[in-house]
């Protein structure tokens, strides 16, 4: 049960600003976890959890802050880099010219987006693993809105 608490909790944090224990705990209860204000302090601490300078919300040691300009460059970046996608199951395969993936994938980490678990980048292709078919469905149709308003601006291959 404290594993799968603490896990719940690093979910939550990673997800949305939470600047206080009291929060944290209505988030958890909302997940069906009833713990005290105790338990969630050690778990906290065990965790090493900080509290970010500015808006006091708690993040991973080192984590960096989101830039909320995020969502804006990745959406930049996509019109500019991508070339192509295809969904298979709960993954998306994205395209792009030799030598932009790694710079794409950046971008996509950054944005920290909830469907996406994670992402691996060769030279032209980027794989993302989504959490689900139905986030990978949602992942694809984010993306094609992207390319539609790059291609609407002139600025990307209609080719995806």
């Amino acid at each position: 049960m404290k594993v799968w608490r603490q896990a719940q909790i690093l979910e939550v944090i990673d997800h949305e600003p939470v600047v206080s224990q009291e929060i944290l705990r209505q988030r958890l209860r909302a997940r069906g976890i009833d713990a005290t204000q105790a338990t969630i302090s050690r778990d906290l601490k065990e965790i090493g959890l900080v509290k970010r300078a500015g808006d006091g919300a708690y993040v991973r040691p080192g984590a960096e802050r989101i830039d909320p300009a995020s969502a804006e460059h990745l959406r930049r970046a996509v019109s500019t880099l991508l070339r192509g996608y295809e969904r298979v199951d709960p993954l998306v395969v994205l395209r792009t010219d030799r030598g932009q993936a790694q710079g794409l994938a950046e971008w996509i980490d950054r944005a920290q987006l909830t469907e996406v678990a994670g992402t691996i980048a060769g030279d032209d292709t980027i794989l993302l693993v989504c959490r689900g078919t139905d986030a990978a469905a949602s992942v694809e149709a984010r993306l094609g809105e992207m390319v539609t308003s790059g291609a609407r601006a002139g600025r990307l291959d209609t080719g995806a």
